[in-house]
C-alpha cells in the first residue's frame, strides 16, 4: 500500500483568514493517492446510490452527465498541511443526485466509495444543501486520472481525503461507520478549522 503523503504531523504555515491552521498555500496541485491509480474509461463508468446494502438506482456514464450541472470554485485543504485557493470544479450536486433517485434522507452518514475500493464517511448534512458534488471537470477540463478522474467527490470544506478519487457510490449508514484513512487513525469527520487530522484531535 502507497501511503504518499498521508504520514507525519504537520506545524506552521500560513494563518491568514482563508488557511486554517498548521496549513501552507500551494499554487500546484500535488498528487496524493493510497494506492495505485486505477484506469477507468467513462464507458466503464458506473455510479450508484445505495440504502444499506440495498441499490436504490444507478447511472452510467451518459445518464449521470445528463443530470443538471453546477459550477463551484472552492478553496481545498489536505491533511498533509497543503491549501490550495479557488479550485474550480464541474459536476453534479449531491442534492441532484438525491433528487432524481428519489432519495431525501433515510439516514444521517454516509459512505463514499471508489473503484480502487477506497471508502471515506460523511454525514449528509456535509454533502446536501448545495455543499458537495461528484465532479467531473476541473479547471473546465475533463479531471486527470491522478486527481481522480473521470469522477471523484467533492467534499471542500472537510479535509480532502474525504473528497474521495474515483468515486463510484454513496451508501447510506445506520451509523457513522469509519472508511479507509479513519480506520487508520484519522480523524472521523476532519474539519480543517479545527484541525481534526487524527482520532483525539
Amino acid at each position: 500500500m502507497a501511503t504518499r503523503g498521508f504520514t507525519g504531523r504537520p506545524s506552521g504555515g500560513d494563518q491568514s483568514e482563508r488557511i486554517p491552521p498548521g496549513q501552507h498555500l500551494v499554487d500546484y496541485f500535488p498528487v496524493l493517492t493510497a494506492g495505485p491509480t486505477p484506469n477507468i474509461e467513462p464507458g466503464d463508468w458506473k455510479f450508484t446510490l445505495k440504502i444499506g446494502p440495498r441499490p436504490v438506482k444507478a447511472w452510467n456514464w451518459a445518464e449521470f452527465n445528463s443530470l443538471p450541472m453546477t459550477k463551484m470554485t472552492r478553496d481545498i485543504h489536505c491533511v498533509t498541511s497543503w491549501s490550495k485557493l479557488n479550485t474550480a470544479w464541474e459536476g453534479v450536486l449531491i442534492d441532484d443526485i438525491l433528487a432524481d433517485a428519489g432519495v431525501e434522507h433515510p439516514t444521517d452518514f454516509l459512505l463514499a466509495h471508489s473503484f480502487d475500493g477506497y471508502s471515506t464517511n460523511v454525514p449528509l448534512a456535509d454533502l446536501a444543501s448545495g455543499k458537495a458534488m461528484v465532479a467531473l471537470k476541473y479547471e473546465g477540463k475533463a479531471i486527470p486520472r491522478d486527481h481522480g478522474g473521470p469522477a471523484r467527490l467533492l467534499v471542500p470544506h472537510l479535509y480532502f481525503w474525504k473528497s474521495a478519487k474515483w468515486v463510484n457510490g454513496l451508501q447510506f449508514t445506520e451509523r457513522d461507520e469509519p472508511g479507509f484513512w479513519e480506520l487508520r487513525g484519522y480523524h472521523i469527520y476532519g474539519d480543517p478549522w479545527k484541525e481534526q487530522r487524527y482520532s483525539g484531535d
